[in-house]
C-alpha cells in the first residue's frame, strides 16, 4: 500500500503518528457537544427560585413545628426570619459560584489564553472558595497510593480539602517510588568512588 492510500485509509503514517482530526471531525465534535449543552440547559420552570424555595420551607417547618408541644413551639416570624437568611446565603453562594465558573469559562474561550493561565485561574478560584489544594505527600491520609514501589512518593494528583469544614472534598493520589538518597549517603559514595581512584 502506497503512503498516499494510506493517509487516506486513515492509517498511521510513516512515522507512526496518528493522522490529525479533519474539519469534518471538528465540526462533528463541535455540533455534540453543542446538542450535549442545550439537552442540559435547565428549563425556566426547572430553576430554583428564592421566593419559591422559600415557600416550600415554610410549609415544610410548619408541619414539623405543629408536632411540637405548644409551649416549645417557635414563633411563626422568627421561623420565617430563619429560613429566609437561610436561603438568601445559599444564593449569594450560589451566584459566587457562578460568577467563578462564568469567569473562567471567558478565560477558557480567549484564543491566546494557554492552559497554564486556565490552571492558575482555577487553582486561584478554588483558594478564594475555601479550598485547600494539598500537592505534599507528608498528610498520606489525604492520599490513596496507586501503583509504584519503593519508600518515597511522587504525586500524580492533589487532593482537596474543604477549609470550613476540613472535609476531604478529593483524595489524591501518590506513586511509590525509591526513596531519594540523603545528603549523607551522596557523600559517603562519593567518598568511597575518590578513595577507589587513589587506590588506581
Amino acid at each position: 500500500m502506497s503512503s498516499k492510500s494510506a493517509r487516506r485509509n486513515g492509517s498511521p503514517n510513516a512515522a507512526g503518528q496518528a493522522k490529525k482530526p479533519t474539519g469534518r471531525t471538528r465540526r462533528k465534535e463541535n455540533q455534540e457537544f453543542a446538542a450535549d449543552m442545550k439537552l442540559r440547559t435547565l428549563r425556566p420552570e426547572e430553576l430554583l427560585h428564592p421566593a419559591q424555595l422559600l415557600a416550600r420551607f415554610t410549609e415544610r417547618a410548619s408541619e414539623l413545628i405543629a408536632q411540637l408541644p405548644q409551649d416549645a413551639r417557635p414563633t411563626p416570624a422568627t421561623v420565617n426570619a430563619a429560613l429566609r437568611q437561610g436561603v438568601l446565603e445559599a444564593f449569594r453562594t450560589r451566584d459566587e459560584h457562578i460568577a467563578r465558573l462564568v469567569e473562567t469559562d471567558v478565560l477558557a474561550s480567549t484564543p491566546e489564553q494557554g492552559a497554564k493561565a486556565i490552571r492558575r485561574a482555577v487553582r486561584a478560584s478554588l483558594i478564594d472558595m475555601g479550598v485547600r489544594v494539598v500537592e505534599e505527600a507528608d498528610e498520606q491520609e489525604l492520599f490513596v497510593v496507586v501503583e509504584g514501589e519503593g519508600e518515597g512518593f511522587e504525586l500524580l494528583r492533589p487532593a482537596y480539602v474543604d477549609q470550613a469544614t476540613d472535609k476531604l472534598l478529593l483524595a489524591g493520589q501518590l506513586r511509590r517510588i525509591p526513596a531519594p538518597r540523603t545528603l549523607t549517603e551522596r557523600d559517603g559514595t562519593r567518598a568511597a568512588d575518590v578513595r577507589g581512584d587513589d587506590a588506581k
